[in-house]
């Protein structure tokens, strides 16, 4: 009922001589309260998976009258004559049409199970390769990072250094481990690092990136495992009806005949 804010409680009381016609639900001053409105925030409501008791459904009446009232009292204001008002009307309408048009448009074009798959097929290539596991500590300066690794050298666990020392607040907790990643995920110099370890060893010189200096140390590597399709199905559906969208959007600008009065302008 959020679409329905009523700022003041108002009660009205519906006489049997109002001679309500079978259509609506009630008239205000005449005006009627349609019986398409309360069947519309009724279907609504129950696709959300509320509940519309008799209770409810009075509720819902109540507050379409009282909000009959409020309007027709804020017309006669001259609040809907207000520059304002009239331009944010407009642009809720173009957004409730365009928001319409999509969802008939998704409706009618549904992705399927066999184009998903085809969309899955396509991008279990980016999972060639290698992935590797790597924890690392992160500091402010060379110097702090190059007393680390002397600190490794002597025995020192890696782990506990992490928790003591590294100022990556997401992974210094589990002792510095980033978990499994391909190299490209990550900045340049950190990637390149990690590839050039052998399994258990740590960098004898800090790694310098935007985000400070790292000791990096590689735990595992094994060959890149595409995520089971189940678990990115919407991921992918999402993807696919995002590209679906900007190739409609596209294709009815290409057609219209747009002139745009500002380009001309020069902007100082």
């Amino acid at each position: 009922m959020k679409r329905f804010i009523i700022t003041t409680t108002v009660l009205l009381v519906i006489g049997t001589s109002l001679n309500v016609q079978a259509a609506d639900i009630a008239t205000v001053n005449g005006k009627p309260v349609k019986q398409s409105l309360l069947d519309y925030i009724i279907k609504d409501a129950t696709a959300a998976g509320k509940r519309i008791d008799d209770s409810a459904r009075a509720n819902i009446i109540d507050k379409l009258i009282t909000n009959e009232v409020i309007d027709q009292e804020a017309q006669k204001s001259g609040i809907d004559k207000q520059p304002e008002f009239q331009a944010k009307e407009e642009l809720t309408l173009h957004e409730l049409r365009i928001n319409a048009y999509i969802q008939d448009y998704i409706k009618k074009n549904p992705i399927d199970d066999k184009a998903l798959q085809a969309e899955y097929d396509n991008q279990k290539a980016l999972f060639k390769g290698k992935e590797y596991k790597a924890s690392h500590i992160l500091v402010k300066t060379e110097d702090e990072a190059k007393e680390i690794i002397a600190q490794l050298a002597k025995g020192a666990d890696f782990g506990s250094l992490a928790k003591d020392k590294s100022l990556d607040t997401g992974s210094k907790e589990n002792g510095g481990d980033l978990g499994w990643f391909q190299p490209a995920t990550m900045v340049k110099p950190f990637g390149d690092a990690v590839v050039k370890l052998d399994k258990g060893n740590y960098t004898l010189m800090p790694i310098q990136t935007d985000f400070g200096w790292h000791v990096i140390r590689l735990e595992d590597q094994r060959e890149s495992q595409p995520p089971a399709f189940e678990s990115v199905k919407e991921e992918l559906r999402n993807s696919l009806l995002r590209q679906q969208l900007d190739k409609l959007v596209n294709g009815l600008k290409a057609k219209a005949k747009i002139v745009n009065n500002t380009t001309a302008k020069s902007v100082k």
